[in-house]
């Protein structure tokens, strides 16, 4: 990711909560009592008593699908100061990771996030590796103090929608000969 944080999000850019498939969201090793949702639907993730925390180790595999083609710009991951993430990998469109298999993809990008990260400022991805994004596995490797637990106050997917052909508005050209 680059090591510049976006200011403010451009108008173009849009919070991608709307898109996403609620249905195959999954997280591994969320705690049962602090789970996913807290930190990522709305109505939950603004309220700063709520956040999703690890279970048995400090990290967290988020599979986020999507219910139609988008294009990622940028990602907020709100968190606490000693236990809010630290190293974060992305992974555009790969299904079915799991903590065995995370380290035999390279992931699309990474992040260090800073303390301004942390409160809430968003970092720019590498916007060509995220064009045709169906899914995205963010894989919290770890967080700023080596605590055992790893909380998320909120996360935040900033991008824009790809424009598809609407094949029913097409009409047959008709050869003359």
């Amino acid at each position: 990711m680059s090591a510049e944080s976006a200011s403010a999000i451009p108008r173009s850019q849009a919070d991608l909560l709307d898109f996403i498939d609620w249905s195959g969201v999954e997280c591994l090793n969320q705690s049962t009592s602090h789970s996913l949702a807290n930190a990522l639907k709305q109505g939950y993730r603004e309220d700063d008593g709520l956040h999703l925390e690890s279970d048995a180790d400090e990290q967290l595999l988020i599979y986020i699908p999507f219910n139609q083609v988008v294009k990622l710009h940028s990602i907020a991951i709100k968190g606490p100061e000693e236990e809010g993430p630290k190293t974060v990998k992305l992974f555009s469109n790969k299904e079915h990771m799991g903590f065995s298999n995370v380290s035999d993809f390279p992931p699309s990008d990474t992040a260090v996030l800073s303390p301004e990260n942390l409160a809430g400022k968003p970092v720019l991805l590498k916007y060509v590796k995220f064009q045709n994004v169906r899914s995205l596995t963010i894989f919290i490797e770890d967080n700023q103090s080596c605590a055992d637990v790893t909380k998320v106050q909120k996360i935040s997917l900033y991008g824009s929608t790809v424009e598809t052909t609407d094949m029913k508005g097409l009409k047959k050209i008709e050869d003359g000969h």
